[in-house]
């Protein structure tokens, strides 16, 4: 696994205030075009290429009546992807950014979670490898995001199984769930964590699934190997990507956040995890779209600090 550079975040840092504008002006841009020289290890990061992932999985625990679409919109999402007609295409393409979707053996949905084990430890490893291989070691940013009916729920479980508490923690409307939908998730999640008490990561993602969190894992551990920077997107996506820290407390270290969501959940998980979202735009789409947006205000901090003059190159001072 690739370590952050600190000598080029250095310089980095040392450019930031040679440029011709108050020391810490530019606030959060300041610190974003940082990060990404750490990680990429040069002073002046780029924005060359940015791939969009969004995977796509189905889950038994809809079987509970925890959502108020049916499985197999799923799918319909993902031929709306691939036909360039959802939220995302349109965020991917004004942003730069390549998008693909992989879906997940959308016709074999994982095992309710509330009844038994939701993946077996193989099923887990192949997401996993799904994930990880559909990274482009050329990429110099990694957009994550997800579809999957019934994935807040899984979300909320991941969550509390990671951070502990109830479903009343962590479950919030999703796709917009309300009265019985809702009592529904809540009942799920606390019979799911009843029921198993996983301690490692990949058993956690093998009690609760689903294949997309698997695979959304998967590729954060291939762009750290590679040592490239993720933007995460809302509630589904982090609360994936937060599993990985029960095995290693670091394991997002190269991860930012791309929004707070409106999912009530996503708050205490951005807290939990000791890291300050990028947008707050009160949305609670997924697909990767908060992130996308973020992707934006990424590139303009990289234009303002490989671009601006210095005071050096205006004549100032």
């Amino acid at each position: 696994m690739k370590a952050f550079d600190h000598a080029a975040a250095a310089a980095a840092r040392t450019h930031q205030d040679s440029l011709t504008k108050p020391p810490g002006s530019l606030g959060r841009l300041e610190d974003l075009a940082v990060f990404m020289a750490g990680w990429q290890g040069r002073d002046r990061p780029r924005l060359d290429r940015a791939q969009a992932l969004v995977f796509a999985g189905n889950h038994g625990v809809v079987a509970q009546g925890v959502n108020p679409f049916p499985a197999e919109v799923t799918a319909l999402m993902v031929r709306n992807f691939r036909a360039g007609g959802a939220a995302i295409n349109q965020l991917c393409r004004i942003a730069g950014a390549d998008l693909s979707v992989v879906p997940l053996d959308l016709d074999r949905p994982t095992v309710d979670f509330t009844q038994a084990a939701a993946m077996t430890r193989p099923e887990v490893e192949a997401a996993m490898t799904a994930g990880a291989e559909a990274v482009d070691p050329q990429a110099d940013v990694v957009i994550l995001g997800e579809m999957g009916i019934g994935n807040s729920t899984v979300a909320a479980v991941l969550a509390a199984a990671t951070f502990g508490g109830a479903a009343v923690d962590w479950v919030g409307p999703g796709t917009g769930a309300t009265g019985d939908i809702l009592s529904n998730k809540l009942r799920a999640v606390d019979a799911g964590l009843a029921l198993h008490r996983p301690e490692t990561a990949l058993d956690t993602l093998a009690a609760f699934g689903g294949r997309e969190q698997a695979a959304i894992c998967g590729a954060i551990r291939r762009a750290r190997q590679l040592g490239l920077p993720v933007i995460l997107d809302g509630f589904i996506c982090t609360a994936a990507a937060a599993v990985l820290t029960r095995d290693d407390p670091d394991a997002l270290a190269h991860c930012l956040i791309g929004h707070e969501s409106a999912e009530p959940g996503h708050r205490r998980l951005i807290d939990c995890l000791q890291k300050q979202p990028i947008l707050s735009l009160d949305l609670r789409l997924g697909e990767g779209s908060g992130a996308a947006i973020a992707l934006m205000v990424l590139r303009a901090a990289l234009s303002c600090h490989n671009d601006m003059a210095t005071f050096a190159e205006a004549g100032i001072g």
